[in-house]
């Protein structure tokens, strides 16, 4: 209530001072800077330094709040948010100390790893990108938003952006993958899904972008490592969707554990501030990782005073877990190693974000008990995660048309993933009831109904050793089975497999095999899985592999032997119905690739907008003496970016440009007519991208400018036209100046990154 009355005093003075009428209206970041000056007046350096404290919820206990450990703490104003809390009694219950029992009554923000969907949970961000489709992503983080706000949650550690050409990096199944203009993208689409139109809305939640800078870069694919490169591939490949993210009005941004130019991130004055602040003009606030503080003491940057100091002057506004900030920088402002203006920046930026959330207008807008009981796991909700879902899938082979299958006959659905609950949801998926996800084997019954039997064996473990299986399984619940053999396993499987027409093999990762703290140096198919589809190919019975995967695996086998392989990544909570209905037909798959298959580790790190080298091989070739190339393997990937193929077929017509010579700023208009010369209806991922072909500086061997999803009937021809400007062809030069350069320019526009139609301008300027 003092919030409020102070809100409406602002009001009235600035609109009758003296008494007099005053016509000027004041702007909203006015009118909260006012509010904001006037509080922290009246706090004092111990209470600014607690707002910049973000502790996990530590021994809370509904109704017991008050005399808990971080009750007491919270009272004392040493906490400004807290982090991985969740349920509107829980939150109210701590809200309510924060707000009535600490002395100025400063509301709590509350975070958690909402990263693809709360309880309704959607593919994970890697397949979400893979539907090329950023409506859609932004739909299903409106739906997360809902449910996590409906639940007492107002800000997520959402959307990872981190660029990741290293499939053995776990963490890359968090990402859009390795292309920077579709991760600018989906960067957009998850802030405008989390932060709607309006943050003080009690169903918007605040975002954050993460890991800032580079994470995804880290060395050997192994994670918290070491990352290393030049300030031109930063800029031009790897910062882009931090500064999308940035111009779409993110709330918030993350730190990264890795360091940039021998400095952590999370102590770089330059990264955090003149980067992101200065040039880039970020107006939110800075949290770090997970005890990222703490982690630049072992990096070798300092004791704990040293390194908090070092990270608030650099632009750090809040410390997760470490509590470097509470317990040091008392002790360095008194010292001088840090000024009272850099904490008050910092607790400004974090009760700005507060009061764009509208939580001192009232701290309860999140906790209305009414919204936990109707707007979680709807109906509605349900139905949008298994239609994003279908739209996620890629569909890598499909030999004598075998998918989609007929839903009659005996069907036999076998492999470990195949009635695997835990799997279906995927890496973070932090708030999901589990019960409430539907197996691939309950989605097959549920659309064969009595027109087709689906006979079930699980074949084989997932993996057989059951170390490893304790560490990658959901909740550390073993999945090995302890009764029967491997053999034993396989030949049930091969049993109920040949009295049957067709077999789907259910194989791949388990939903912690990727994700954090999860990298992979063999990235092939897990355990004993290869042995179970041997001996399921030697039945003589057509063989369908549903692939569950939170990275790139290396299928050269599979690929060569397997009639027809269907990626379905992790699908969230509706995985099972969603995979039913594209397997059957009821959805034809148009995902593609927003990341390369390897055909090897050996090509690692390997992505489509490469440089040429001076000695590139020639097209077609696998080696050639003193040429950059391989001897025991082609230089092409198995399944390029941008690749995903169709139940029809998709034609593409000769690409026609108005122009050939350009100047300026005009507009190149780009035309190519597609035809479906297949027997189904399909979606077709029309894919735009640009060669800069002579620079100041060497360019990739084409870049993604540009992509439209179009639905086309079967036998029908749709026109795509795309628009290409001067904005399409900078880069960052050699002085860093984002500008572009004349020259001769081959534009291409194809189904992958691969197999395009081209045709070249010259744009002067």
């Amino acid at each position: 209530m003092r919030y409020k009355l102070l809100l409406l005093a602002i009001v009235v003075v600035l609109i009758l001072p003296g008494g007099c009428l005053q016509k000027k209206e004041i702007t909203a970041d006015e009118e909260m800077n006012v509010f904001i000056n006037a509080l922290m007046k009246k706090m004092t350096p111990e209470e600014k330094i607690g707002q910049l404290n973000l502790p996990g919820s530590g021994d809370v206990i509904t109704g017991q709040t008050t005399n808990s450990d971080i009750g007491l703490r919270i009272k004392a104003g040493k906490v400004g948010g807290l982090l991985n809390i969740k349920s509107v009694d829980k939150i109210r219950d701590v809200q309510k100390v924060a707000v009535e029992e600490s002395r100025l009554g400063i509301p709590l923000i509350f975070g958690m790893d909402v990263i693809h969907g709360y309880q309704t949970t959607f593919p994970i961000p890697l397949g979400l990108a893979s539907s090329f489709d950023t409506d859609l992503i932004e739909q299903s983080a409106r739906v997360a938003a809902v449910e996590a706000s409906a639940d007492g949650i107002c800000w997520t550690f959402s959307p990872m952006v981190d660029i990741a050409r290293d499939p053995r990096w776990g963490r890359i199944a968090e990402g859009a993958g390795e292309d920077a203009y579709l991760s600018s993208r989906a960067a957009e689409a998850f802030v405008r899904g989390y932060q709607g139109d309006n943050l003080a809305k009690n169903n918007t939640i605040l975002a954050c972008v993460k890991h800032y800078a580079l994470y995804g870069a880290a060395e050997a694919g192994r994670d918290y490592n070491t990352t290393d490169m030049s300030r031109i591939r930063m800029f031009n490949e790897y910062l882009p969707p931090y500064q999308a993210a940035v111009n779409a009005g993110v709330g918030s941004v993350m730190t990264s554990f890795n360091e940039v130019d021998g400095i952590p991130a999370t102590g770089n004055r330059w990264l955090m501030t003149d980067v992101l602040r200065d040039q880039w003009g970020f107006r939110g606030f800075v949290v770090t990782d997970y005890t990222a503080i703490i982690e630049m003491i072992t990096h070798g940057m300092g004791d704990l005073q040293t390194v908090s100091a070092l990270a608030l002057k650099a632009g750090v506004d809040m410390d997760m877990i470490g509590e470097g900030f509470l317990t040091t920088l008392e002790r360095s402002l008194k010292e001088g190693k840090v000024t009272q203006a850099e904490i008050d920046k910092a607790c400004r930026r974090i009760l700005e974000a507060k009061y764009k959330l509208g939580l001192f207008e009232d701290p309860y807008r999140y906790c209305d008990p009414e919204r936990s009981r109707t707007d979680i796991a709807t109906e509605e909700h349900t139905r949008i995660a298994r239609e994003t879902a279908a739209q996620t899938f890629v569909l890598f082979k499909n030999e004598d048309q075998l998918l989609p299958l007929e839903k009659k006959g005996k069907i036999a659905l076998v492999g470990p993933l195949a009635d695997s609950r835990f799997n279906m949801a995927g890496m973070w998926s932090v708030a999901v009831d589990h019960d409430k996800s539907v197996t691939v084997l309950e989605g097959f019954k549920a659309a064969a109904g009595d027109r087709a039997d689906i006979c079930y064996a699980k074949g084989c473990n997932i993996v057989d050793d059951r170390d490893l299986d304790l560490w990658v399984s959901t909740w550390g619940i073993p999945t090995v089975d302890t009764v029967k053999t491997a053999d034993q396993l396989r030949k049930e499987a091969v049993a109920v497999a040949s009295k049957c027409d067709v077999i789907v093999a259910v194989m791949g990762e388990a939903a912690e095999m990727s994700g954090e703290s999860s990298c992979r140096s063999d990235i092939s198919l897990p355990g004993s899985q290869r042995q179970l589809l041997e001996a399921l190919l030697k039945t003589g019975k057509p063989v369908v592999m549903v692939l569950f995967t939170g990275r790139p695996l290396t299928l050269t086998w599979e690929q060569k032997h397997i009639p027809a392989i269907l990626n379905v990544w992790f699908g969230g909570t509706e995985a099972g119905n969603a995979i039913a209905d594209v397997v059957f037909g009821t959805v034809n798959p148009s995902g593609k690739l927003p990341v390369t298959f390897p055909r090897n580790v050996g090509q690692i790190p390997i992505f489509y907008n490469h440089k040429n080298t001076g000695r590139p091989l020639g097209e077609g070739e696998w080696y050639q003496k003193y040429r950059s190339s391989y001897l025991d393997v082609i230089n092409e990937p198995l399944y390029p970016f941008g690749f995903g193929l169709s139940y029809t077929r998709f034609g593409y017509g000769d690409l026609v440009l108005d122009h050939t010579q350009l100047k300026g700023n005009q507009i190149l208009t780009a035309t190519i007519e597609i035809i479906n010369t297949g027997t189904y209806d399909g979606e077709e991922v029309v894919q735009l991208y640009i060669r800069d072909m002579v620079g100041s500086i060497t360019r990739p061997v084409k870049e993604l400018k540009g992509f439209q999803k179009v639905f086309i009937k079967a036998g029908k021809t749709k026109t795509v036209t795309f628009k290409i400007t001067p904005d399409d062809l900078k880069f960052y030069n050699y002085d860093l100046v984002y500008d572009w350069e004349p020259g001769e320019f081959a534009i291409m526009v194809g189904g992958n990154s691969r197999d395009v139609e081209s045709a070249t301008v010259f744009w002067d300027k």
